[in-house]
């Protein structure tokens, strides 16, 4: 399975359940997951794990 196949299938069952509202959660948890892995092994690692 790709990863787009995984996203169009997610986009589906938000679009026939009407569960719009997960959508944004879903984009936040992806930007700080892409967040803490692209920070981990620069010098702004110390800063950005003090924000949690």
């Amino acid at each position: 399975m790709s990863k787009l196949s995984i996203l169009a299938e997610f986009w589906r069952f938000l679009r026939v359940r009407k569960k719009y509202w997960l959508a944004p959660i879903m984009l936040f948890l992806i930007l700080l997951s892409l967040l803490i892995v692209l920070t981990q092994q620069s010098a702004l690692a110390p800063f950005i794990y003090t924000l949690f």
